[in-house]
């Protein structure tokens, strides 16, 4: 059975980029990705800070220029679940539904994906007006109202970021106090642009191809309240921060990991040698389509060393 120099598993930027590294280093490089390519960047409708995109980027442009660029380095590809690896040892053994496969290295980048509400709605107006990423996302919302549902570290984190851009932004929790560390809760008190909708969860979104509003319940009274756009604007801004969901079970008891993130060094390395972790899914302090990149690069570049010193 043919065994590759390097398996990626994902094709969301950190994976891509691994394998254009990768296959530019003439490392015999297959990439296994199990629903479509570019991970959660696909369902961006515009980028704007990604170093040299072009005007008018959008999430699928960009992953399309990616998956060209691995192909023309000669990466394989194939479309398979992993359902059981084998990690330890100089052969990695990867068992997916439709085959098994064999590789001297392996780059785990299976992303995260961010919690949603779960609502009617959210799925439809996702990239056209709710968001998981303020980074991403803030500039399309200068000026408008904005909401924030979530109050944890990171939701009251955002928050704030957003006072930089919308005129207003409001903290929908569902319970009548913040999670967040109390630091950061005195910021967002202090803060004249953030109010609070306290005991409240979003039951549904609405817009025809835009968010023009939305359902919100007050879990102690059961009282529903439609939430509209000022008329001026004609939508708003809903921006979910209830925690991320890296997709890292099948590497559980595998590899080392932190509160089901993947323990890596400035190497991409984990504990296990020769197996690498780039992008969303590896313990890191900002995910974004850049920081996922530069982690696929090192994780390509650190396995094509660790099979010269290994032959």
């Amino acid at each position: 059975m043919k065994v590759y120099d390097v398996i990626v598993i994902g094709a969301g930027p950190a994976g891509l980029s691994a394998g254009l590294y990768a296959g530019r280093a003439k490392l015999d490089t297959l990439i296994i990705e199990k629903q479509k390519y570019g991970g959660q960047i696909v369902i961006t409708s515009e980028i704007e800070n990604y170093p040299g995109g072009t005007e008018g980027e959008t999430g699928p442009s960009l992953i399309e220029r990616m998956v060209k660029q691995t192909e023309h380095f000669g990466c394989e590809k194939v479309f398979d679940t992993i359902q059981e690896v084998e990690l330890e040892g100089d052969v990695k053994v990867l068992k997916g539904i439709n085959d098994e496969y064999r590789a001297k290295t392996v780059i785990i980048a299976a992303g995260a994906n961010p919690m949603p509400i779960g609502c009617p709605g959210e799925k439809e107006l996702t990239g056209k007006g709710v968001s998981y990423c303020a980074t991403c996302d803030a500039g399309f919302f200068e000026d408008f109202e904005v909401y924030v549902v979530g109050g944890g570290d990171s939701a009251v984190e955002e928050a704030l970021y957003l006072t930089k851009f919308a005129r207003k932004v409001t903290i929908i929790h569902r319970r009548d106090e913040l999670r967040a560390a109390k630091s950061i809760q005195e910021k967002a008190f202090k803060n004249d642009k953030i109010e609070f909708m306290w005991d409240s969860v979003v039951e549904e979104i609405k817009g025809d191809g835009i968010v023009e509003s939305m359902v919100v319940k007050n879990v102690k009274t059961g009282e529903l309240t439609e939430v509209t756009a000022d008329e001026e604007d004609g939508t708003f801004g809903i921006f979910v921060f209830i925690g991320y969901k890296p997709q890292s079970a099948l590497f559980e008891g595998k590899v080392d990991m932190e509160r089901g993130y993947i323990l890596t060094d400035a190497d991409m390395k984990t504990n296990i040698p020769g197996v690498f972790a780039a992008g969303d899914i590896r313990a890191k302090s900002l995910r974004q389509v850049v920081t996922a990149a530069a982690d696929g690069a090192i994780a390509a570049v650190q396995a094509g060393k660790y099979i010269e010193e290994h032959e």
